[in-house]
Formats: structure tokens, C-alpha cells, sequence
């Protein structure tokens, strides 16, 4: 029993270091976003930058980022080979983990070649307006970011190889380097017309990211030396588990060149406002998502070494229960302040009145993708740990025919907010699609206890109706009365108003419908309160 609750508090500390970590690497990815918005804008060459950065951002983020196929992969293979987080490396765990970054280096290396070569021809294909300068923009621009295509699952591997460790901290402050130095490059560097600047700087970012795990790796008693070993067992085994989710995140991938294909036949500046409509979406899920599931993760696949069923049900569901719960307000504050909060944020420099109205468009419907992406990329963590890849691999093969069907629909039939509003919508329903057969096929291998986690839900959703309701009304007043102050004074004014008024209603109104996940987090955030206050007067 002591042994369980060291655990969970392990846990939870280690979840609020990753969200503080995560917070101060989301602050300065947005100040990099505002710094890009304000140099270049919505405009040929923010699209153009954006298209061609989708494929090193496939390596990068989806492939080699945390949670991603290279970084899970390592996580399930290596977190069995490590006797004591205290001991360093094994010799066994030395030459799979150099076989694993050999086979990558190679692999990736013949990629970046072939997208260095073809660039132009890539953009062509995925660019469907065939606009001659946006393709010969955007194949310079991925000409110049090939190399990161290398750099990607590398960095993944890092990554799992330091989470093993329970070193969660490196992973997660990596990506500050990339945003740094994006954001002191384009302001030393003026009237760069072209994005070569910010092509430049986003290799280099990649590869301080890079440069930025080795000590640590080699600290952990890893020698950096290539090993072609590719018939051991345990490499044939992380390719049994990276195989299918590398196909599965490249098929995620092309949802987003579906995309690109059905923006690009819209107005100029729609992929760039689409893009930071899904930035401003990933700052505060992203942090709630990767605090709660990156300690999670190796703790799922120990559980089901262990056979504990009953004990991932238990955390599965007080996990995204709690995710939830926060991330409704979150909705509600997107369809009430989010225009005002995109103004005060973005509107300056090149980023104009018209772009922010793109953008608002593109976030008011994605929005609605918030709490089953959070049941997805958590439903997702219990597949890797099973071993099982295969299954989110499907489901997302499955979805790809509805996703173009709706973006059919959305964009080229009903023109929902200018077509840019149907491409975020199609997304929004997509990972509804998603996420409902993943939870339901979930049960092949685990009988997943859903009844209290959605009736919980249930009661989530009529407080956050009603709170909608109050603050919307309270908005349309706020604005009549106070539309005479100072732009920046209004909008922080607003935000702040109606955020507090949120709060103040929805969490009453959760607690006197007892909710269970509302209760415990009240309970929790007292007792802290409290106890900090008895410390004071001691």
C-alpha cells in the first residue's frame, strides 16, 4: 500500500515539473509564433514556409517528438532492460540502443536526400492551386529544412532513451532551443521577404535540439558508436512496435496534407491562419496532455507487465477525467474571448485585422476536437503499452476516407467560415471518429470501465452549458459598456473578466452537481492551500 501511494505521489510530481517545464516551453513557442506572425504575417511566404515545414515537422514533432513513435518505441523496449534507474547502461542496452540510431540515420538520411532533389516536385503535388511562386517558395524553404528530416528520430530516440530513465525534464525543454533561436534570428535579421532566414534558423534550432541530449546520454553510460546489429531480437522487436506507428503517424500526417491540398485552393494566408489556429489550440491542451502522459506512460507499460488491470483502469480514468474537466473551460473561453485573445496576441507588424479573422474562423471549430483528442492521445498510451500499434494504425487508415469526404463537404460544398472553418471542423470530427473506435476496440485487450468516467462527463457538460451561456451574455454586455477603452486595456480587461467568471461558475456548479473528478481536484487544491497556510503560521 506504501509502495502505491509513493507511487502516485511520484507521479504527480513528476506531472507538475513536466507542466511547469511544458508551460515555460509553450510561452516561448508562442512568443516564437507571434514573432514569426508579426515579421511575416498571413501571406505567400508564411504559406509557403508552413507547407514545406510539414514534412521536417513529421520528423521533429510527430516522429521524434515526446509520445511519438521513436520515443515510445524506446520507452516499451528499453524501460524492460534497466534493472535500477541508478546503474548505467548495459552493455546489451548499449549496442541496441547504437543499432537503433544507426538504422535511423540511414534510413532518414536517404529521405532528406530524395526531399532535398524533388523538392519542388513535392510542393507541386501537395499544393493544388499550382500557384508557380508558392511552390518554388515552398521548395526552397524545404530544400533548406531537409536536414531536420535526420535530425527527427534521433532526437525521438533521445528522448525514450532519457524518459526510461525517469529523466522526463531534457525531453520536455528541448524544444525551448528551436523557438529560441527562430525568435533571435528573424529579429536580428530584417526584411527577409523570401523565409529564408526562418528556414535557416528552424535546421538550426533542430539541431541544437539535437546537440542538447548528448551529455546526458552519454552521462547515462551510452557510447555513441555505430552498430548494424539488425538481427537481435530486441531491434526486431522495437521495429514490430515503431513500424506500425511510424505508418500510423504518417498517415495522421496526411490529414494534414488533405489539408493543405483543400487550403490551398482557398484565400491567401488560409494555411497560415489554419496553423495558428492549431499552435494556439496546442498551448494549453499540449501542456495538460503531455503533464499527465508522459509520467504516465512507462507506469501503464510496468502495470501490464505486472498484470495490474484494475490499477490502469483506475488511473486511465481519473487521468482524462481530470482532463475533462479542465479542458472545458478551455472551449468555453475559445468561443467567448478567443477572438479577442488572437487581437491582443497576434494583431501587429504584418499580422492584420483580416488575419485575425482567419484565424478565429479556423479555432472557433477546432475547438470542438479538445476533449477527444485528450481521450485519443490517452486511449493511444494503453495500445503502446500492450505492444500494440497496429490497432491506432487502423483506426487512423479507416478515417482517412471521412476526413476528405468532410473537408468536401465542410470546404468545397457548405463553405463553413470560409472553408477555413470546414477544414478545422473536418478535423474536430475526425478525432471524434477516431477516438470513439479506438476506446471502443480498446476492449480486446482490457475491459475499460467507461460508466462513471462518462456520466462524470455528462454532469461536466451541462455546467459547462451553462457557464457557456452566462459568459457569452456577459461578453456581449462587457462590450456594449466598456467598447470606448483602450484596445489593449479592453481586451485584457475582457479576458481576464471572463475567464474569472467562468471559474466562479463552473466549478460551483460541478461541485453542487458532485462531480467526482471536480470534488477531488477541489479537494486536492485545499489541503495544498491549507497546508501552506497552517506552514505560514507555525
Amino acid at each position: 500500500m506504501s509502495c502505491s501511494c509513493e507511487k502516485n505521489q511520484s507521479i504527480l510530481k513528476a506531472a507538475w515539473l513536466i507542466a511547469v517545464v511544458t508551460i515555460v516551453s509553450k510561452i516561448i513557442g508562442f512568443i516564437r509564433d507571434i514573432t514569426i506572425a508579426k515579421c511575416y504575417g498571413a501571406t505567400m511566404v508564411s504559406d509557403a514556409y508552413f507547407y514545406a515545414y510539414q514534412l521536417p515537422a513529421l520528423a521533429i514533432i510527430l516522429l521524434g517528438g515526446v509520445g511519438g513513435p521513436f520515443h515510445s518505441a524506446a520507452v516499451s523496449v528499453f524501460s524492460k532492460m534497466i534493472p535500477s534507474f541508478k546503474e548505467k547502461a548495459s552493455p546489451e542496452l548499449n549496442k541496441l540502443f547504437n543499432t537503433f540510431l544507426t538504422a535511423t540515420f540511414l534510413i532518414f538520411t536517404v529521405i532528406a536526400v530524395l526531399c532535398f532533389i524533388f523538392s519542388d516536385q513535392i510542393m507541386g503535388i501537395i499544393i493544388s492551386g499550382h500557384n508557380p511562386e508558392l511552390v518554388s517558395l515552398a521548395g526552397m524553404h524545404l530544400r533548406i529544412m531537409s536536414p531536420v528530416l535526420i535530425i527527427g528520430g534521433i532526437v525521438g530516440i533521445y528522448y525514450g532513451t532519457l524518459v526510461s530513465y525517469r529523466e522526463f525534464m531534457l525531453p520536455n525543454m528541448a524544444p525551448i532551443l528551436m523557438s529560441a533561436v527562430i525568435i533571435t534570428m528573424i529579429t536580428l535579421v530584417h526584411n527577409d521577404t523570401s523565409g529564408r532566414v526562418l528556414a535557416i534558423a528552424t535546421t538550426i534550432g533542430a539541431l541544437c535540439q539535437f546537440l542538447y541530449q548528448i551529455p546526458k546520454i552519454k552521462q547515462l553510460g551510452f557510447r555513441l558508436k555505430p552498430n548494424i546489429d539488425f538481427k537481435s531480437e530486441k531491434f526486431k522487436q522495437i521495429c514490430e512496435l515503431l513500424f506500425p506507428a511510424v505508418l500510423s503517424s504518417t498517415i495522421g500526417q496526411l490529414y494534414v496534407y488533405i489539408d493543405m491540398f483543400f487550403a490551398s485552393s482557398l484565400v491567401v494566408g488560409a494555411w497560415t491562419a489554419i496553423g495558428y489556429s492549431n499552435r494556439i489550440f496546442q498551448f494549453p491542451v499540449g501542456i495538460l496532455v503531455t503533464a499527465f502522459l508522459v509520467p504516465l506512460f512507462p507506469i501503464f507499460s510496468t502495470l501490464v507487465g505486472q498484470k495490474e488491470f484494475e490499477q490502469i483502469k483506475t488511473y486511465f480514468n481519473r487521468g482524462v477525467g481530470l482532463l475533462f474537466f479542465v479542458g472545458l473551460p478551455i472551449m468555453i473561453g475559445i468561443w467567448t474571448v478567443g477572438y479577442d485573445a488572437i487581437r491582443l496576441i497576434f494583431e501587429r507588424g504584418a499580422f492584420d485585422q483580416r488575419a485575425v479573422m482567419m484565424v478565429t474562423q479556423a479555432l472557433t471549430f477546432l475547438a470542438f476536437a479538445i476533449l477527444p483528442y485528450v481521450f485519443r492521445d490517452s486511449i493511444t498510451r494503453i495500445y503502446y503499452s500492450f505492444n500494440d500499434s497496429k490497432t491506432p494504425f487502423l483506426t487512423a487508415v479507416f478515417c482517412i476516407g471521412l476526413k476528405i469526404f468532410l473537408n468536401w463537404l465542410f470546404v468545397i460544398q457548405l463553405k463553413v467560415g470560409s472553408g477555413i472553418g470546414g477544414i478545422t471542423l473536418s478535423t474536430s470530427m475526425v478525432t471524434l471518429c477516431n477516438a470513439t473506435l479506438l476506446g471502443v476496440l480498446v476492449s480486446k485487450k482490457i475491459k475499460m470501465n467507461y460508466k462513471d468516467l462518462f456520466f462524470n462527463l455528462a454532469k461536466m457538460l451541462v455546467a459547462a452549458a451553462i457557464t457557456l451561456y452566462i459568459c457569452f451574455v456577459a461578453g456581449l454586455y462587457f462590450t456594449m459598456y466598456f467598447h470606448n477603452m483602450p484596445a489593449v486595456i479592453f481586451e485584457i480587461s475582457k479576458i481576464i473578466s471572463i475567464m474569472i467568471l467562468c471559474v466562479l461558475v463552473y466549478v460551483p456548479l460541478n461541485l453542487a452537481l458532485k462531480n467526482e473528478y471536480a470534488i477531488e481536484l477541489f479537494a486536492r487544491v485545499s489541503n495544498k492551500i491549507k497546508g501552506k497556510f497552517n506552514g505560514l503560521h507555525k
